[in-house]
């Protein structure tokens, strides 16, 4: 008697060689994503290249748990049990990237984690009623918000191609700087602990301004023909290879550019040689989260259109895979957004969501079984208990990310404008207006940087992100205009858009 018959594909056991195979294979799709977060916040906060390591160990690690409990499940309150590859998600950079420029340093790393770990608390509350806001978000509002997106985060590679800012600080010590700021802090607390009723206090003594200088490498002529020559690597590699090789593209130029890099002597080794072959990753490596509500609700935003997003990759992956979900799968799956993103945050990493190329690559393998995912998940771990391979991504210069962001980022913004592309604008006029006011309140802090500076210091993080003023823009234009019309229907052919299968 067969009784594998019975078993959906999707919970099928490959034999041990083929799962290994195939849960690598998924690994290497998403690892260059799943590595950029790190780096870009870790460097937007001015870490040292060993703090960006231990962010980029934590991410990796945690990848993998979460990948985990969501393909495998867990108690039934979190997993989708279906073929899922978790990682930090993209729409949380512009919000983090506001706030390390607010207060670099680990004291700004631990207020992001302290925001990261309220949003994930309120993010297991929230998800089974998430759901019902899938009428709120047709793909006129997903399209803009990851439109959006994708062009916030093009400065980030255009920043990485030119090799940083053309002015930088000069010989600056963040973390003694940071230590003189607490050190103040504590000294005015004390002496208003101290003082008599109504006596005067003493003002706070702060360092001075930083030193700024030119930066001699900003748009040096070498960084830019590798930049050059890993978009142009990377663009071959996509339109002559074919299959696995094709999908990881970024991953090979960015190899490539790197091969290059050392032959320019543009490489360093040094920190590679020094880091460990094996370390724990161990929480509050940063010491121990604040908490600000703005912050706390500020990630929630971005929590909520994560759990939208991961929503519409959950159904259109049930429909790849053949296998439905109700409800109570669908809040399980969401539970463990808001779950990964609270382990994210004790453990030193960032938000979490579904990745949609590992949604596609389900799709162009023919691969549904779930246990694929669980032992890319397993790799994950083993590869955040490996501080080399941390230290190995860290010295990657940012000229060879550079021509690999151009190339990510500018994808995410092209996910948006083929999301946009399934709308009948001449049937429907007003989202034009939804797409046209929204970008322009996403763009706002791109090229208006200091507007801010006449609001209250606790609304710059919600004010300074383009990605939420977007979102809220086109929430609110969309409920103005066409009230909530929304359906399922929609939200699935948005994520299948979004993945490679509309």
């Amino acid at each position: 008697m067969n009784t594998n018959a019975a078993v959906h594909p999707v919970d099928e056991r490959l034999p041990a060689p083929r799962l290994t195979a195939l849960g690598l294979q998924h690994v290497l799709v998403m690892y260059a994503g799943a590595v950029a977060v790190p780096l870009i916040v870790g460097r937007a906060l001015k870490l040292s290249p060993e703090q960006v390591a231990v962010l980029i160990s934590a991410d990796l690690f945690c990848c993998g748990i979460v990948t985990i409990i969501q393909s495998l499940g867990l108690g039934g309150l979190f997993g989708i049990r279906l073929p899922v590859m978790m990682g930090v998600t993209f729409a949380a950079v512009g919000p983090m990237v506001a706030m390390a420029n607010a207060t670099p340093g680990p004291e700004g790393a631990r207020a992001i984690f302290g925001a990261i770990i309220g949003a994930g608390i309120v993010s297991i509350l929230i998800a089974p009623l998430v759901s019902r806001l899938l009428k709120l978000f047709p793909p006129v509002v997903t399209g803009t918000i990851i439109l959006v997106i994708g062009v916030s985060l093009m400065r980030v590679g255009v920043g990485w191609a030119m090799n940083g800012q053309p002015f930088q600080a000069q010989n600056v010590d963040v973390p003694k700087l940071v230590a003189m700021v607490d050190k103040a802090k504590a000294d005015v607390a004390m002496a208003a602990a101290s003082a008599a009723p109504g006596a005067s206090m003493p003002a706070m003594k702060l360092p001075g301004p930083v030193p700024m200088v030119g930066n001699p490498g900003y748009a040096a002529l070498d960084g830019l023909a590798i930049a050059a020559f890993v978009l142009v690597a990377i663009l071959l590699i996509t339109k002559y290879a074919r299959g696995f090789v094709a999908n990881i593209a970024v991953l090979l130029g960015i190899v490539a550019g790197c091969v290059l890099a050392s032959f320019m002597g543009r490489m360093n080794f040094d920190k590679v040689a020094k880091a460990g072959w094996f370390d724990v990753v161990t929480p509050f490596a940063f010491g121990m989260p604040t908490f600000d509500v703005v912050m706390i609700l500020t990630m929630v935003l971005v929590m909520i259109v994560v759990m939208i997003e991961s929503t519409g990759m959950f159904l259109a992956l049930s429909d790849i895979t053949g296998k439905p979900i109700g409800q109570k799968e669908l809040a399980a799956g969401l539970r463990t957004d808001g779950l990964g993103t609270l382990i994210g945050g004790i453990f030193n990493t960032f938000p979490y969501t579904s990745f949609s190329q590992n949604v596609g690559l389900v799709g162009v393998t023919g691969v549904k079984s779930r246990w694929v995912c669980v032992a890319a998940g397993a790799i994950m771990v083993v590869l955040g208990l490996l501080p080399k391979m941390a230290a190995l991504v860290e010295s990657v210069p940012q000229v060879v990310l550079g021509g690999a962001g151009l190339v990510m980022f500018g994808m995410v913004a092209a996910t948006g404008i083929r999301i946009l592309g399934g709308i009948d604008f001449k049937a429907r006029k007003h989202d034009l207006y939804i797409v046209a006011i929204s970008v322009g309140f996403g763009l706002l802090p791109l090229v208006a940087p200091r507007w801010t500076q006449q609001m209250a210091k606790s609304l710059h993080p919600l004010m300074e992100s383009g990605i939420l003023l977007a979102a809220l823009s086109a929430v609110l234009l969309n409920v103005y205009f066409n009230g909530a019309k929304g359906d399922v229907g929609d939200v699935v052919a948005a994520a299948k858009a979004q993945d490679g299968h509309a």
